[in-house]
């Protein structure tokens, strides 16, 4: 049977703006079809997750919540630096527009965790809507630095989604993680690093540096992580050897 509630109108109304977005971008820097079809082609993208995301776990009653607004701002947003990221592959969009629109992406990233608590709307929907714009940002920033650095700068970007990708064979990545400041501040300063060696504000050799300790963070993230996993999963698999033993007693 399917699905016959409505749709939200939240995706259409990210997708309108995203479409604002491309056309002030186009006006101000002359997006030419590469940026143009990479803008369209993430704004359909986000619109068609959003909507599937929100028909599946958003109950039609249930508002959409101010910290979730803040985060298709930020989607909006990142539509753009994609769009202008793939138009550095044909042309030379001005840098200071790109720089800025990541900046305030990166900048609203604090915004949207702060609103939902205040505002008590914390939801997993929102956690993972959030996580999902943080690493599309990462990757196509980190796309952005490889075209200086070198395609090693791609391991940023890719990680997580290699993370993903395993855990759908290791099922038991997919086991609950405890909060964890170290994480988030790891995740940040991934942001911050891409930014600042994308916009050529440091000289090449210093921004190559920073970017590898950035890349050796995330790894010793992403392997804190895995391990705390992995323990979690022999805890568990030896509690019914332990129930089992205390039976056969």
């Amino acid at each position: 049977m399917s699905d016959a509630r409505p749709l939200r109108v939240e995706p259409a109304l990210g997708a309108a703006a995203q479409l604002v977005l491309l056309a002030l971008l186009g006006t101000l820097t002359g997006l030419g079809p590469a940026g143009w079809l990479a803008g369209l082609v993430f704004t359909f993208a986000s619109w068609a997750v959003l909507t599937r995301a929100l028909r599946r776990s958003w109950p039609r009653h249930m508002p959409f919540g101010p910290a979730n607004g803040v985060t298709l701002t930020r989607t909006t947003l990142v539509g753009g630096v994609t769009a202008l990221v793939a138009e550095l592959f044909v042309g030379r969009p001005p840098a200071v527009v790109l720089a800025a629109l990541t900046a305030v992406a990166l900048a609203l990233d604090a915004v949207d965790g702060r609103v939902a608590r205040r505002t008590g709307t914390a939801t997993a929907l929102g956690a993972r809507f959030d996580m999902e714009v943080d690493a599309f940002l990462i990757l196509v920033l980190s796309v952005q630095v490889a075209r200086s650095l070198g395609v090693w700068v791609l391991a940023i970007g890719a990680m997580r989604y290699v993370f993903v990708a395993a855990a759908r064979v290791l099922p038991w990545l997919n086991g609950p993680l405890p909060p964890s400041t170290a994480r988030k501040t790891v995740a940040a300063v991934q942001g911050v690093v891409l930014l600042v060696a994308g916009a050529g504000v440091v000289p090449a050799a210093a921004a190559y540096a920073v970017v590898l300790v950035a890349l050796a963070l995330l790894v010793w993230s992403f392997g804190r992580d895995i391990r705390c996993l992995w323990c979690l999963r022999v805890t568990r698999g030896a509690a019914p050897v332990r129930a089992a033993a205390r039976e056969s007693v």
